[in-house]
């Protein structure tokens, strides 16, 4: 259980600052995948889904670090959300010629990696 709830930490404070850093500095942190936002209405959905999203599910999973009925929750979400994410960015590097997609490589790093540990942390909590 200690195992799980390192991976919660960790997952609560990546996605605090990276909520965080898209809410407040929507323009910037756009630019490191090379997107531009080209208008008001960009700035606001970059805040609110990347920024918002991301704010929302860290606050989902300090609940589950406080209650643990949701710590196998929030573990099988982790393991779906950046399963998927990885599986989407695989496709979309393959589909959009990505080996030189320097941030896409690194996103999809972060995303497998994230999604093993917490699988490895969801398996613990069965023995």
């Amino acid at each position: 259980m200690l195992f799980a709830r390192i991976v919660l930490l960790i997952q609560i404070a990546a996605l605090g600052v990276l909520g965080l850093a898209y809410f407040i500095r929507p323009e910037e942190m756009a630019s490191f995948s090379g997107a531009l936002l080209m208008g008001n209405a960009a700035v606001t959905e970059v805040r609110a889904y990347y920024g918002g999203l991301q704010l929302g599910l860290a606050a989902y999973l300090v609940m589950a670090l406080l209650r643990l009925d949701l710590l196998r929750p929030a573990l099988i979400l982790l393991v779906l959300l950046y399963g998927v994410l990885a599986l989407a960015r695989l496709a979309g590097l393959w589909l959009d010629g990505g080996a030189q997609q320097t941030f896409n490589l690194y996103a999809l790093l972060l995303e497998a990696v994230s999604a093993a540990l917490a699988w490895w942390a969801l398996r613990g909590l069965s023995r």
